[in-house]
This record gives C-alpha cells, structure tokens and sequence, in this order.
C-alpha cells in the first residue's frame, strides 16, 4: 500500500506530465516572481531604514549567489 505522500508525488507528477513547455515556463516564472516578491518583503521587515534602491539592490544580490 502506498503512504499519502507518494500518492501526491504521483498526482505531481502526473499533471507536470500533462503540461505544455509553455505552461511550466509560466509556472516557474510565476514562482520566481513570487519569491523575489517575499524576500523583499522580509528585507523591507528586517531593515526599515532601507531605501527601495538599497532594498532592491539586496534582492537582486540575494538571487544572483542563491544556492540550492
């Protein structure tokens, strides 16, 4: 018998299987955009005294040395 979690890994994977090219590239830009909507947010929470330059310049940096 299968646990939930691989049952929900095989419905993932299933509707990416179904996906267009184009529809996983919107989803990935669409999560991209996300979080680099998020990580300013929490900059924005962390450093108050940040001009939106600075605040910008920090997520860019933040995105351009991401690692996984």
């Amino acid at each position: 018998m299968k646990s939930e979690t691989e049952i929900d890994n095989e419905i993932v994977a299933n509707r990416f299987k179904d996906m267009t090219a184009g529809q996983k590239l919107n989803l990935s830009l669409m999560l991209y955009y996300s979080a680099r909507k998020l990580k300013k947010a929490a900059i924005e929470q962390l450093y108050p005294e940040l001009t939106q330059k600075q605040v910008e310049d920090k997520v860019r940096e933040s995105f351009l040395y991401a690692r996984t």
